[in-house]
């Protein structure tokens, strides 16, 4: 017989002896569809949550890079407050050969309303070159005017879900709005850009100039901002340009050599590779742990097989003396261990699709489940299958034939 009749001829008894016990079939399948459904929404929520937060990242511009403040240690005194960052340092920070634009920006939360409705927001003030940095368009109306960049007005661009809730998807462009104690002018709306990884609404978002920012929302000490955000060349080496921002601030600030920095500067890079090392660390933990419940259903299926070859021992014992070798009985036990687990392993992955587009719909994420997942799926119930029906089936072969057929 050769290898391909011999397999079609396992499979088939296989399939057989499955459909006689069903309900011992479906529980037996039960523990791997939930070991399989686990390691299937891991691997869709790993590539989903990855794309999110790689389209956040890819969304703070090209090449784009963020200085903040940051406390350091001097004189012996430790988390000692330190002088931010200002103004002249964002336009410094311009004169870098790397450097194309840099923006200063001071955010806030602040209540906005407009007539009876009334809503919460971030507030950003900043320049004109924040939206070449980021590259926010705008839908509707216009950006305020470089007279206003320079020194302020009584003017705003707002992002979409302040457009939906304040004026019901109306057009807010030239309307007044109510934002704190100040009233401002609707000049501009953002096109949409949806939620972050993090569950934060982009689009609930008020832009005025710096100079309106410290004077009615966020009064400082002259020229303080919360952080720069720069974009470089796109050719520029992302070392190259944080070593030239560093040297200018480092000069700035007038740190003397063996003081460290009291700003850190940010690159996409650098928050790509905290993604990735954050994201592996979660996806290896939530994997194993996965991995635990389909190793419990496996030895589910093993027990019941084992139980099945006690049961039809007779049935072996008939099958050896009709001419039935141990391949065959090893190959028809084993197959039907792999059968029971490619079953719960296809519920599974369709149960984990079903879940994973819920997960979408709720959280505005890229969510499915990818051929990467449904292969690493059915590979690992197939497996399973093998590893843990190995030893049914081997235990089956080795029956003697006379002792078999002896059983009642």
């Amino acid at each position: 017989m050769s290898s391909l009749r011999l397999l079609l001829s396992a499979f088939r008894l296989a399939l057989v002896s499955v459909r006689k016990s069903g309900v011992r079939s479906l529980l037996t399948a039960l523990g791997i569809l939930i070991g399989v459904a686990a390691v299937t929404i891991v691997v869709a929520l790993g590539e989903g949550a990855t794309r999110a937060v790689q389209g956040t990242i890819d969304s703070m511009g090209e090449n784009a890079f963020t200085v903040t403040p940051r406390s350091v240690a001097r004189s012996g005194a430790r988390g000692q407050r330190v002088p931010p960052l200002t103004e002249a340092d964002a336009a410094a920070l311009t004169e870098a050969p790397t450097v194309r634009h840099a923006a200063p920006l001071l955010s806030s939360l602040t209540q906005v309303s407009y007539r009876e409705n009334n809503t919460a927001a971030e507030i950003y003030g900043t320049s004109l070159a924040f939206f070449d940095i980021r590259a926010w368009k705008v839908d509707d109306g216009a950006l305020w005017s470089p007279e206003a960049d320079s020194i302020g007005g009584s003017v705003c661009v707002i992002g979409r879900t302040l457009v939906q809730e304040l004026f019901d998807g109306g057009d807010p462009v030239g309307q007044l709005l109510r934002i704190g104690r100040a009233t401002l002018r609707v000049v501009g709306t953002l096109e949409p850009k949806g939620r972050s990884p993090f569950g934060q609404d982009q689009d609930n978002v008020i832009l005025v100039p710096l100079a309106t920012m410290r004077a009615k929302f966020y009064p400082t000490a002259p020229g303080q901002i919360h952080r720069v955000l720069l974009s470089a060349d796109p050719e520029a080496r992302p070392a190259r340009v944080t070593e030239e921002i560093t040297q200018i601030l480092r000069q700035r600030h007038r740190l003397p050599d063996g003081v460290e920095n009291d700003f850190r500067v940010r690159s996409q890079e650098e928050f790509r590779a905290m993604q990735q090392q954050v994201f592996g660390v979660l996806e290896v933990l939530l994997l194993s742990i996965a991995t635990i419940s389909l190793l419990v259903g496996g030895i589910g299926v093993m027990n019941i097989m084992l139980v099945s070859v006690a049961e039809r021992t007779r049935e072996i014992g008939i099958r050896m003396a009709i001419g039935a070798r141990e391949l065959d009985i090893l190959l028809q036990f084993l197959l039907e261990a792999v059968l029971l687990c490619l079953l719960g392993g296809l519920a599974g992955a369709l149960l984990a699709a079903l879940a994973v587009g819920g997960f979408g719909q709720l959280t505005g994420w890229d969510m499915r489940v990818s051929w990467r997942a449904l292969t690493v799926a059915l590979a690992t119930s197939s497996g399973i299958g093998v590893l843990f029906g190995f030893l049914p089936a081997r235990r089956a072969a080795a029956l003697d034939p006379i002792q078999a057929l002896g059983r009642e």
